[in-house]
C-alpha cells in the first residue's frame, strides 16, 4: 500500500486548523439519494468527541475525518446532513450502543477484529491505520515499542492497543514489559502524559497525529509505526444489506478522491503519512 505524507501547503492552517478540522466538510454528504430516501426520517451515528482530526466536538456538532466519512456514507444512504443525529461513542461502549439500538452505525476509529465480529457487523474497512506511540516533546528515550520496557504506558478503556505491546507473542503481542495504565479515554491519557504520570500513550497513528498537532510543544509522535488497524463501520448484527450499501459508498468515496480530501483537511501539517489507496473491503456476512 502506498503512503503519502501530508502536504505542507496547509501551513497556514496548521495546528489551530486541526482542532477545527473538517468544520465545513462535515455537512457535505456523498450526493446520493435525496432527503427522505433513507429507511427512516433520521439516522443516528456514533463518533468520537475527543479525538482531534477524527472526531472532535466543536460547538454543537463533531468535526473530523470520521465525521466526514460518516456524513458521506449517510448521504449515499439517502440522508441529508440535517437528518443525522450525532452521538458520542467512546471505545468502551461501541458494542453495547449497537446491540441496544442506541445508534444505527458507528464510525469511530472502530477496528475490525474477529472478537468484535462475534457481536456486531462491520462494513469496510474505509481506512487502515497503524499503531504508534506518543511521548512528551522533550522525551528522547522512547523511539519505538522496544523502549517501553519498564515504562508506564497509557491506553483508553475499550482499546486493545496497549495489549498489542505487552501481551506475549503467543497471544499476539510484542511481549514488552511495560506497566499498563488504563484511562477512560485518550484525552485522559494526554493529561496523564502531560503531568508525568505515564511515560507514553499508544494507539492508532491517526489518533496520535491529531493530538500531536493540537499541541506540538507538549507532545510528539515517535513515528515508528507497527501493526495494522482496519477501521470499519460498526453495524448491528445481521445488517448484511446495509453493510453492502456502505461498502459501495466507501468504494465510491475513494474512487472520487473524496477520502484523500478528507485526510488532507483533517490532519494538516502533522507529518503523518496517510495511505493513498483504498483498502480491500471485506465481505458482508
Amino acid at each position: 500500500m502506498r503512503f503519502r505524507r501530508i502536504s505542507t501547503t496547509l501551513a497556514g492552517a496548521s495546528v489551530l486548523a486541526l482542532s477545527l478540522a473538517a468544520c465545513g466538510t462535515a455537512e457535505v454528504g456523498g450526493g446520493g439519494g435525496g432527503e427522505g430516501e433513507g429507511e427512516g426520517d433520521r439516522i443516528t451515528i456514533g463518533v468520537k468527541y475527543d479525538q482531534p482530526g477524527l472526531g472532535l466536538l466543536e460547538g454543537q456538532a463533531p468535526v473530523g475525518f470520521d465525521v466526514d466519512v460518516a456524513t458521506y456514507i449517510a448521504g449515499e444512504l439517502g440522508y441529508s446532513p440535517e437528518q443525522i443525529d450525532w452521538t458520542e461513542a467512546a471505545s468502551a461502549n461501541r458494542e453495547s450502543f449497537l446491540q441496544q439500538g442506541t445508534v444505527d452505525m458507528i464510525v469511530a476509529t472502530y477496528s475490525i477484529t474477529d472478537e468484535r465480529k462475534n457481536v456486531v457487523d462491520f462494513a469496510g474497512p474505509y481506512y487502515v491505520a497503524q499503531q504508534d506511540i506518543l511521548v512528551a516533546a522533550d522525551n528522547d528515550d522512547i523511539s519505538g515499542p522496544e523502549d517501553l520496557d519498564g515504562k508506564v504506558l497509557c491506553s483508553a478503556s475499550g482499546s486493545r492497543s496497549a495489549n498489542n505491546i505487552v501481551d506475549s507473542e503467543e497471544d499476539g503481542g510484542l511481549g514488552i514489559g511495560a506497566e499498563l495504565r488504563e484511562a477512560g479515554n485518550y484525552s485522559e491519557c494526554l493529561e496523564l502524559l502531560g503531568n508525568g504520570t505515564v511515560d507514553a500513550v499508544t494507539t492508532d497513528n491517526t489518533i496520535l497525529a491529531g493530538f500531536a498537532a493540537q499541541n506540538p510543544d507538549a507532545y510528539k509522535m515517535v513515528n515508528n509505526p507497527f501493526g495494522e488497524e482496519k477501521y470499519g463501520v460498526g453495524l448491528p448484527k445481521g445488517s448484511t444489506e446495509r453493510c453492502e450499501e456502505i461498502n459501495a459508498a466507501i468504494t465510491k468515496m475513494w474512487d472520487e478522491g473524496v477520502t484523500t480530501e478528507y485526510l488532507e483537511t483533517a490532519f494538516g501539517e502533522t507529518g503523518f503519512a496517510y495511505a493513498e489507496e483504498q483498502p480491500a473491503v471485506e465481505g458482508c456476512a
